[in-house]
């Protein structure tokens, strides 16, 4: 449990903690807002692509095999990071750290399988493991403040480093996986046309408001993401072990688990970065200071994460995952009462929209897993992990084409907290229709 704990909390400690440092490596790298998310998205981007193929790997090669490749591929990636001389090695390290995730996390949902085969137990012991998470989401903007603030942006990539090293001992420790290894095909089609449709989606995205919306680079790349994704539709349909197999689809429940999961890593870490660049860009705000702003959605997600289980157990999915959603909105709401996140009146709008994403990443697991045959539980794992990470790719993507576009933070935030305030409402009404009535709807609570 501790070995495959420390994966996630690498893993969502980077995803953070990421935020605090953009003002500093604007100013060493002497980059713009496209550059700044590339370095978030060159992570989210290959990490997302590349899940199911990771999980793929983990069962062929063993998950203990799997989990200590990617780990140690992290790792060293990190330090790559923090050594970077440049925007593009640090980009590139930060796509080596998306390959190494992509193979650590399914890894170790697979190693929590097998530890702990009782059905009861393992559901608690995913619950501790999302909620390590959680807490690294938590602390990260104030880890990476204290420690930019005490040496550099560097310094938040190299923290990895010993926590990485630590996982990598205890799990030579762990036991060879029993029984023989599943050897299921690469679907390399597949995995090539997603990669391609997603990246140059997010290609486009980002590049848009430099190069020209209607410029010939932005419809050709519109076009090819087009093309490519329509192939990945046609690929799965037809191939005999396809990456993603489209039945799993025809369950509402898994199908709306997926888009929700998606619609909500969209709006908080769009936000999260659009409010880290407010911080440090527009109210000039330290580090550690943008850490110490960050804390009430930063902690309110760790609290999400923990009692999200017990909710859902009480109550089902389907009344508080939609409430949750509209806390989104209301939290976006309530920043627009108050002209933008910069007084104590803002406190309580971020503490809603907090709790709200730490609160569905969980409560949209469980529905999903539950709706799909055992033996493609894996799959179905990795696809929300993918959809997560595809939905931050996005958010990061579109919440800066809006602040490109805008030139304005002032002008920028408005646009974006009405974003949220659709997207979140959409993605309440498109849950309640998917889940339907569940029996644990009015159970009793003990």
């Amino acid at each position: 449990m501790a070995a495959t704990s420390v994966s996630y909390v690498v893993v969502l400690l980077d995803t953070s903690i990421v935020n605090v440092a953009l003002g500093g490596i604007a100013a060493s790298m002497a980059t713009d807002v496209a550059g700044l998310q590339w370095v978030v998205n060159a992570y989210t981007l290959v990490f997302a692509s590349l899940l199911l193929t990771g999980g793929a790997l983990g069962d062929r090669w063993g998950a203990r095999n799997g989990y200590f490749a990617g780990l140690a591929m992290f790792t060293l990636a990190s330090a790559l990071c923090g050594a970077a001389d440049g925007l593009v090695s640090l980009m590139a390290a930060r796509a080596v750290q998306g390959v190494g995730a992509a193979l650590l996390v399914p890894c170790s949902l697979k190693l929590i399988n097998q530890a702990f085969p009782n059905p009861e137990q393992r559901a608690r012991a995913i619950g501790v493991w999302i909620g390590c998470g959680g807490v690294a989401m938590a602390t990260g903007p104030l880890i990476g403040g204290i420690l930019i603030h005490v040496f550099s942006w560097r310094s938040i990539f190299f923290v990895n480093v010993p926590i990485g090293l630590l996982g990598l001992a205890m799990t030579g420790r762990l036991a060879s996986e029993p029984g023989p290894r599943q050897a299921r095909p690469f679907d390399l089609a597949g995995q090539m046309t997603a990669f391609v449709t997603i990246g140059t989606l997010i290609g486009v995205l980002i590049e848009g408001e430099g190069l020209g919306w209607f410029s010939t680079p932005m419809l050709a790349g519109l076009a090819l993401a087009l093309a490519a994704g329509a192939l990945f539709l046609r690929i799965e349909a037809r191939v005999a072990h396809p990456m993603l197999p489209p039945s799993l689809f025809r369950d509402r429940v898994f199908a709306g688990s997926v888009s929700v999961s998606l619609a909500s890593a969209f709006v908080f870490y769009g936000f999260l970065f659009l409010i880290s660049l407010y911080h440090q860009r527009h109210q000039g705000l330290s580090a550690i200071q943008t850490g110490l702003a960050l804390l009430p959605v930063t902690v309110m997600v760790a609290c999400g994460s923990f009692v999200s289980d017990r909710v859902a157990r009480i109550y089902g999915t389907r009344r508080p995952l939609s409430v949750a959603f509209g806390l989104y909105a209301i939290g976006a709401l309530g920043l627009l009462g108050t002209g933008g996140p910069s007084s104590w009146l803002t406190v309580p709008p971020l503490l809603a929209i907090g709790l709200a994403s730490g609160f569905i990443s969980p409560a949209a697991t469980a529905p999903a897993l539950g709706a799909v045959a055992p033996h493609h539980t894996g799959i179905a794992s990795a696809a929300l992990h993918a959809a997560r990470q595809t939905g931050a790719a996005l958010g990061v993507a579109i919440f800066g084409a809006v602040l490109a576009a805008t030139d304005q933070f002032d002008r920028a935030l408005p646009v974006a907290l009405w974003v949220i305030v659709a997207v979140s409402l959409a993605a309440a009404l498109t849950w309640w229709l998917s889940a339907g009535r569940q029996p644990s709807e009015g159970a009793n609570p003990s």
